[in-house]
């Protein structure tokens, strides 16, 4: 079974900053790519990159520990959201597909 385990939210104020952690841990063969997503209340979840956070986030990946960090610098308050781990992950015993795997999620609160 595979599991992809966050770690690192909480409450911060605006212009603070979260590290979040997240680790692949089971029976796999490969992981493909591995992101984060965020979902804030009454919104559609959405792909967090460099790019839409305005180079505020990094997003940096350990392949020896099957593991993906997301570096959340000058955090504002409309940036409150639960964020997922996702992996495109090829399991074992599971034929030779990658599947998506997400993670619970781990809620970030920033206060103004």
């Amino acid at each position: 079974q595979v599991q992809l385990v966050e770690s690192g939210g909480g409450l911060v104020q605006a212009g603070g900053s979260l590290r979040l952690s997240c680790a692949a841990s089971g029976s796999f063969v490969s992981i493909n790519t591995m992101g984060w997503y965020r979902q804030a209340p009454g919104k559609q979840r959405e792909l967090v990159t460099t790019i839409t956070s305005g180079g505020r986030f990094t997003i940096s990946r350990d392949n020896t520990k099957n593991t993906v960090i997301l570096q959340m610098d000058s955090l504002k308050p409309e940036d409150t959201a639960v964020y997922y781990c996702n992996a495109k992950i090829l399991a074992q015993g599971m034929g030779f597909v990658f599947r998506d795997y997400w993670g619970r999620g781990t809620q970030v609160t920033v206060s103004s």
